[in-house]
């Protein structure tokens, strides 16, 4: 396991905006539009607003740069089968255009492996106007190598996922706390924050890896059961009627990558990883949660309000919303030979482009909107037209 810095994480309060000058250099300024940082609305009723929260996964393609000269040209950036630069840059137009308090990444941010010079090289290029205003989680592209069409690239271990979020140091280590959380030997970049009545929670549930000593058990004392303890201890010590966590591997699939030899319905289908997290549905759900996010799968699906074994439940259940349409690639909707979903709690699924969630958390619930902002290669027109909006209510 690589060795980690250690620092005692910086907060800072009542900034009204930041303009970003050259290499780095952050200069604070109050702006007219009220946007991104709202200085029009004081803390006594941030509880009485509403926060627009964006929330994508699965965006960058590879640059095709000499840094990555041995990468087959089907991964990267200009191949006819990704979305690459158009999808990715379209994507970040459209959660631009909401104008966000706050943006959820459900990782994957960068293909192929995340490496910070990708980062810097392409998810940068089109996400990077937004930085300050991302919450990430990481994914597998993040952690683990790459090694399938042709390619062989060893996994990044969260190096280049932190270093971009949290700043490095010369040599391109990540500083030990920042935006994506900690980076230490006890703590991979699980953290919360709220926004007004809600409650968040950021998880990182890529467990297969060295950063993890690869040890995907919740109960058994290692980085996984640490962040599962510290998942009961922040819910139990959560006084928000409304909380929503998202991580990057679903527990509940919608495509066909997830559901060739499992029932789509069944818990943790789609990976291991979506497998370990039923013990954070079962801890949410415990707690009346009202949203779950995830990535990963290359599409968007909504589910109806389950339990953590799968099964609607319309009173106590939780919706997954699975949000993988940042930009990369797209994947196929799992259905039947009649057409309807192979996973029976999925309500509406699109796998024809590419788009960002429009959440709008209310004091005591909230809507949901999404649209494509742009279409895969091989749909034709008819694939701008879909949409999904709705809205739902606080349990807690």
């Amino acid at each position: 396991m690589r060795s980690r810095m250690r620092r005692t994480p910086l907060i800072v309060a009542g900034v009204a905006a930041v303009t970003v000058l050259g290499a780095g250099v952050a200069v604070a300024q109050n702006i007219g539009n009220g946007w991104p940082y709202d200085n029009t609305s004081s803390s006594s009723d941030a509880h009485g607003r509403t926060y627009t929260l964006a929330a994508v996964g699965d965006i960058a393609c590879e640059p095709n740069d000499e840094d990555n000269a041995s990468t087959p040209a089907s991964l990267k950036c200009g191949s006819p089968s990704l979305g690459g630069y158009d999808a990715e840059y379209a994507t970040a137009q459209q959660a631009d255009a909401m104008h966000p308090d706050a943006v959820a990444l459900l990782g994957d941010e960068q293909y192929e492996v995340g490496k910070l010079s990708d980062f810097e090289g392409s998810f940068e290029q089109a996400w990077g106007g937004l930085k300050f205003l991302e919450k990430p989680a990481p994914g597998n592209h993040e952690y683990y190598s790459y090694v399938k069409k042709g390619d062989n690239e060893p996994g990044q271990n969260g190096v280049g996922y932190f270093g971009y979020f949290n700043g490095h140091d010369q040599a391109g280590t990540p500083n030990a706390s920042g935006q994506a959380g900690q980076d230490t030997d006890q703590n991979q970049g699980w953290y919360s924050y709220n926004l007004g009545n809600w409650h968040i929670i950021s998880l990182n549930v890529e467990c297969n890896s060295d950063a993890f000593d690869n040890d995907c058990s919740t109960t058994d004392g290692g980085v996984l059961a640490q962040e599962t303890a510290w998942l009961a201890a922040d819910l139990k010590a959560n006084n928000e009627p409304c909380t929503v966590a998202y991580w990057h591997q679903p527990t509940f699939s919608s495509t066909n990558a997830g559901t060739a030899t499992t029932p789509a319905s069944a818990p943790g289908v789609d990976s291991q990883e979506g497998g370990v997290a039923d013990a954070w549905w079962k801890l949410l759900y415990a707690n009346k949660a009202t949203l779950i996010l995830n990535g990963h799968e290359h599409a968007y699906a909504r589910t109806v309000p389950m339990d953590p074994s799968g099964k609607a439940d319309p009173k106590h259940g939780i919706p997954e919303f699975i949000i993988g349409t940042g930009g990369e690639a797209l994947d196929a909707t799992a259905t039947n030979v009649d057409g309807s979903y192979a996973n029976p709690n999925v309500v509406t699924a699109y796998d024809k482009g590419y788009g960002v969630m429009n959440f709008q958390l209310k004091p005591n619930g909230y809507t949901y909107s999404f649209k494509p902002a742009l279409a895969g290669a091989s749909s034709d027109a008819s694939a701008m037209s879909y949409s999904d909006s709705g809205s739902g209510t606080c349990q807690g």
